[in-house]
């Protein structure tokens, strides 16, 4: 069996980029809401037509400030160019992180502006092609750039797959972006939860001997526990699509770079649950001629909807996330035999 051994140094520029990237962005958080405040960038909340229950257990939210997530993916992106870029191990989540966060940011503005759907902003279906063109091309990159054909199964090793990496790739990104995003409903859920996938992923990067990658994770973490700060209930501001879609695409990225994508709905496991209750919330409406299972989806609006507090729905989820996060990690590092 292989003895597991860190670098102390590593172990202490990990700690020390989550420090630093913590205390960067709260230090400009009231630079980012004074900005958000004064130029009304306000959340919208669902006409009561298409979604009455949401749209009555949210209505006291309408105008809070949405686009928080660039607290996060900006404060990371800084400190990554100008300290932790490295071509092998940090370009390729960092491009992922940058170029979904402004995709997203539109979808936000629009939302704020009322354009888009119903004033909405962008639709699923609007969006799905520009975070399917960002996928593919880091499937491509992944596949023939790098030549990464496999995949490994805990306890059970690496198995080739060959081109079938590509579509597997795309998959993986556009759920985990599309779980994440509309998990992102409630004060606190998502930062959470992403803040324990990402300490997961970073662990697991040191682990795998990619220390850059593992202090990216670090820094990202860093920034979301500063926002979390300030998203907590009553939340201050949204985090936003700018957030929620690129924080989980690119953890979609770290997952392949780590080769632990199997672990990667243990680790999110409540995104995972989110996305799957709202596919069969739809699936449901569709063939059984508009019969719902839920009275509201995701999971959490129909928890809200029976009457379970904010912040009980969000706490324990917090709980269920933190244990499959050492759930997933605990799995990807034992299964490598270590």
């Amino acid at each position: 069996m292989e003895i597991l051994t860190l670098n102390p140094n590593d172990l202490v520029r990990m700690f020390l980029f989550a420090v630093v990237s913590f205390v960067i962005a709260f230090v400009w958080t009231p630079i980012l809401t004074n900005f958000l405040y004064k130029n009304n960038i306000g959340k919208k909340i669902r006409d009561a037509k298409d979604a009455p229950i949401m749209a009555a257990l949210h209505a006291k939210k309408a105008g809070t400030p949405t686009m928080g997530g660039l607290l996060i993916w900006v404060t990371a992106a800084v400190l990554t160019v100008f300290f932790n870029l490295t071509r092998s191990a940090t370009w390729l989540p960092l491009f992922a992180l940058v170029m979904t966060a402004i995709v997203g940011a539109v979808d936000d503005l629009w939302n704020v502006w009322g354009r888009g759907e119903k004033g909405g902003g962008l639709s699923f279906r609007q969006k799905i092609p520009f975070y399917f063109a960002i996928a593919a091309l880091g499937a491509w990159w992944f596949y023939s750039k790098l030549e990464w054909n496999s995949i490994h199964i805990p306890a059970m090793g690496d198995y080739i797959i060959g081109w079938w990496y590509i579509p597997l790739f795309i998959a993986v990104l556009v759920w985990i972006a599309f779980a994440a995003n509309i998990s992102d409903g409630l004060d606190g859920l998502a930062g959470g939860i992403f803040t324990f996938s990402y300490g997961a992923y970073a662990i697991i990067a040191l682990v795998e001997g990619k220390p850059e990658l593992a202090i990216f994770c670090a820094t990202i973490m860093g920034a979301l526990l500063a926002f979390l700060w300030f998203n907590i209930a009553p939340a201050r501001f949204f985090m936003g699509d700018t957030g929620s879609m690129s924080l989980g695409l690119t953890l979609g990225v770290i997952a392949f770079l780590t080769n632990s994508v199997v672990v990667l709905p243990i680790i999110t496991l409540v995104f995972t649950i989110e996305g799957v209750t709202l596919i069969i919330q739809l699936l449901s409406k569709k063939l059984r001629k508009g019969k719902k299972i839920f009275l509201s989806s995701p999971l959490h609006h129909h928890l809200e909807a029976i009457g379970w507090p904010e912040t009980k729905i969000v706490m324990r989820f917090w709980v269920i996330g933190a244990v499959s996060a050492v759930a997933g990690l605990a799995l990807a590092i034992i299964g490598r035999g270590l």
